[in-house]
């Protein structure tokens, strides 16, 4: 996901594995430019990873590349909002824990950003999301918070930790929302990674799920991602 220069030819990169999660491991000689492993330690890059275990890292011994995601350099915000998911993935994975949820969930948002069909808004809140879901922490839209119906939800509640109805919503000084808006929460907690970025919203919709979905974030993270930063600017 991420690499950064050791020495003079060395990189050190933290990965991400579906079989123990985010590691860290050295690329002996990856700067050279006659090297097997340049192009292969560049951010974005899926694939095959071999790797032999040292007493205190990993050293890469060589690398099968599926998909490179080239195309995600050539735009300057497409790129920004690649490296906020990688920068997002990486603040919420640790090592030594199943990693095929986030690998799926980062994979399946760059393909959705090359295609260029929804709103990078949208995937950035879908992402955002679904990466609390993965890490057990987002709100409980399925239900009334206060009288446990599913009808009529149509309120957030005051913590905005989860719903109202219609009734309970005036009672405890819940935000009014839009339908749709639950719904789109609903659906991005409850779908499969492979059927999360085929949906649109307004764009009345969209801010309020961004209003939401940032307070949720701004409770888990203690810090500031330079790439979300980069997205302000270019916007």
């Amino acid at each position: 996901m991420l690499a950064a220069p050791v020495g003079d030819y060395d990189k050190r990169l933290v990965i991400l594995t579906r079989e123990r999660g985010k590691i860290t491991a050295f690329a002996r000689g990856a700067r050279k430019q006659n090297s097997v492993l340049l192009a292969a330690c560049n951010p974005f890059v899926f694939g095959k990873i071999e790797v032999y275990e040292g007493r205190d890292a990993y050293t890469i011994a060589g690398i099968q590349v599926n998909n490179y995601f080239r195309e995600l350099t050539k735009e300057p915000e497409i790129s920004a909002y690649g490296f906020y998911f990688l920068e997002l993935t990486n603040y919420f994975t640790r090592e030594n824990i199943d990693g095929s949820e986030p690998l799926l969930l980062l994979y399946t948002a760059l393909r959705a950003l090359l295609k260029e069909v929804m709103a990078k808004r949208l995937i950035r809140v879908i992402v955002e999301l679904k990466i609390l879901v993965i890490n057990g922490v987002y709100p409980d839209v399925f239900q009334c918070k206060s009288c446990d119906t599913k009808e009529e939800l149509m309120y957030l509640s005051k913590d905005e930790q989860g719903v109202l109805c219609s009734g309970c919503g005036t009672l405890h000084q819940g935000r009014e929302v839009d339908k749709s808006t639950i719904y789109a929460l609903q659906y991005i907690i409850s779908s499969k990674m492979d059927q999360l970025f085929n949906f649109s919203v307004t764009e009345k919709v969209l801010q309020e799920l961004e209003q939401v979905v940032t307070v949720q974030l701004n409770r888990q993270v203690d810090r500031t991602f330079f790439s979300l930063e980069l997205i302000q600017l270019l916007k």
